[in-house]
C-alpha cells in the first residue's frame, strides 16, 4: 500500500494522485513536476473536505523574476502575479554592505520587515523634520505614501520584506530623484538649485534604483540637523523586543497602529505554531489577509461558503492571501516551529474566533443547530474569555 500524501511528499516515494482515505483518483504516468508535487501534496490530493471552486491562494517568491543590480537585488508579487491578493503587495530585497535602495518616494504606504542583516533608513517628512535610524533583524519601518525615503546596507548587507497597501503595486515604478533629474532639463536644474548647470554634467541618464555604495558612517556621523526639529511618531518599530504573547502551541506579536501609531494603513501579526498546534478556525472581519511565511511548513484550509473550501501548503518564501471574512485555519506540517506575518490594509487587527463565537452563544442553540455531544460544550464553557485563541497562538483580545 502506497503511503499518505503527506508520506510520500516527505520521502522518495513518487507521489500519486490518489485518496488512500476513499480510492478516487489514479497514477500520473505522464510527463510531470514530481518535486512540484512534493511540495503541494494537499494540492495533488485534496482533502476529501475540498470541493468547489476557488482561485489559486498560493505563489511563491522563488517562481517572481528577479531584479539584479550592482548592490543588490529585488523581486516582487503584485497582482499581475497573484490576481486574488488585490489589496497588498510584497517586494523581497537584498542589499549588499553599502548598497543603496535610492532616495525615492511612492504613491503607496511601506512597511517593511528586516529578515537578516542591518540597514539604515533616511526620510524627511511635508514639516521638514527629518529622521535617520539603524534597523535590524525582526524591526520594522513604515512610511506613508507621499514621504521619500533611502535605505542602506550596512556592514553584512541586509535582506528585507516591503509591503505596499496597494495590489497592482510595482516597485519598478515609483517616484526616484535619480529618474527625475535625468527627465529635468539641466538648465531647469540649475535655475532650482542656483548653482551652474555643470553641477549636473555627470547626473544617471535614468533611474538608478539600486546602486553599490561604500559603508556609511555611523548615524551621529551623517547626521544633518533639521531647522524644523524630529518627526513626532517613529518611523520604526522594533517588532522582536515586544514581549509575545505566549500560548501552549506557540506565540503571537501582534502591531499595528495601537503599537506603532504611524502605521495607519497596514496591521500584522507574526505567528509562531510549534510542531503539532494550528491557528484555530476564525475569519477577520475587517479586511482580505496577506500572509508571508518565514521557516518552517504548514497547510491553511480556506472556507468560502456553499460547500466551497480549498487546501494550500506553504513553506518559507511562500505568500499566502484570504479574502475578507473567508474562514480558515493553519496547520504545522513540519518539525519545526512555523513561523508567519498575516498582514491586513487596516490600521487595526482584528479577528472572529470559531471557539468564541460558539462559547458566547446559548448552549441549547448550538446543540441543536450542529447536533454536537456535550463533551465540545462543556470544553467551550471552560474557555476563558479575556483572550481569543490560537491553538497554536493565543492574543488578548483588546
Amino acid at each position: 500500500m502506497e503511503n499518505s500524501p503527506r508520506d510520500q511528499a516527505s520521502s522518495n516515494v513518487v507521489p500519486q494522485p490518489i485518496r488512500m482515505s476513499d480510492g478516487a483518483g489514479a497514477t500520473d504516468l505522464g510527463p510531470r513536476d514530481i518535486m512540484r508535487d512534493r511540495e503541494n501534496p494537499d494540492m495533488l490530493v485534496p482533502p476529501v473536505t475540498d470541493a468547489g471552486l476557488l482561485p489559486n491562494m498560493k505563489f511563491s517568491f522563488s517562481d517572481t523574476h528577479m531584479q539584479l543590480n550592482q548592490g543588490g537585488w529585488s523581486r516582487e508579487i503584485t497582482v499581475r502575479d497573484f490576481p486574488i491578493a488585490t489589496t497588498l503587495a510584497g517586494v523581497n530585497m537584498r542589499l549588499t554592505a553599502g548598497g543603496v535602495r535610492e532616495l525615492h518616494w511612492h504613491q503607496q504606504a511601506e512597511w517593511a520587515y528586516m529578515l537578516l542583516g542591518k540597514a539604515r533608513i533616511t526620510s524627511v517628512d511635508q514639516a521638514g523634520r527629518n529622521f535617520i535610524a539603524d534597523v535590524g533583524e525582526g524591526d520594522l519601518w513604515y512610511f506613508p505614501a507621499g514621504i521619500p525615503h533611502s535605505i542602506q546596507g550596512l556592514e553584512g548587507g541586509c535582506e528585507f520584506l516591503l509591503v505596499f497597501d496597494d495590489g497592482s503595486f510595482s516597485d519598478l515604478n515609483t517616484l526616484s530623484i535619480s529618474d527625475w533629474f535625468a527627465h529635468t532639463p539641466k538648465e531647469v536644474l540649475s535655475a532650482n538649485f542656483g548653482v551652474p548647470e555643470s553641477a549636473f554634467s555627470q547626473i544617471p541618464n535614468d533611474q538608478v534604483y539600486i546602486f553599490q555604495d561604500t559603508v556609511p558612517g555611523s548615524q551621529e556621523s551623517q547626521k544633518v540637523q533639521s531647522p524644523y526639529g524630529t518627526i513626532p511618531l517613529s518611523f520604526t518599530h522594533r517588532l522582536l523586543a515586544q514581549p509575545p504573547l505566549k500560548t501552549p502551541g506557540g506565540s503571537v506579536r501582534i502591531v499595528d497602529s495601537s503599537h506603532f501609531p504611524i502605521s495607519k494603513t497596514i496591521a500584522a501579526a507574526l505567528v509562531e505554531v510549534e510542531p503539532g498546534g494550528m491557528r484555530e478556525l476564525h475569519w477577520h472581519p475587517n479586511n482580505d489577509e496577506w500572509q508571508y511565511y518565514l521557516a518552517g511548513q504548514g497547510r491553511m484550509t480556506v472556507f468560502a461558503g456553499n460547500g466551497v473550501a480549498r487546501t494550500f501548503d506553504y513553506r518559507a518564501g511562500d505568500v499566502g492571501y484570504v479574502p475578507f471574512a473567508f474562514g480558515h485555519y493553519i496547520q504545522n506540517t513540519g518539525n519545526q516551529s512555523l513561523w508567519f506575518l498575516e498582514m491586513f490594509k487596516s490600521d487595526r487587527f482584528v479577528d472572529v474566533s470559531l471557539n468564541q463565537w460558539m462559547a458566547l452563544t446559548p448552549r441549547d442553540l448550538v446543540r441543536d443547530n450542529l447536533h454536537v455531544g456535550p463533551e465540545l460544550l462543556d470544553a467551550l464553557r471552560k474557555e476563558k474569555w479575556s483572550v481569543v485563541k490560537y491553538p497554536g497562538c493565543t492574543y488578548e483580545n483588546k
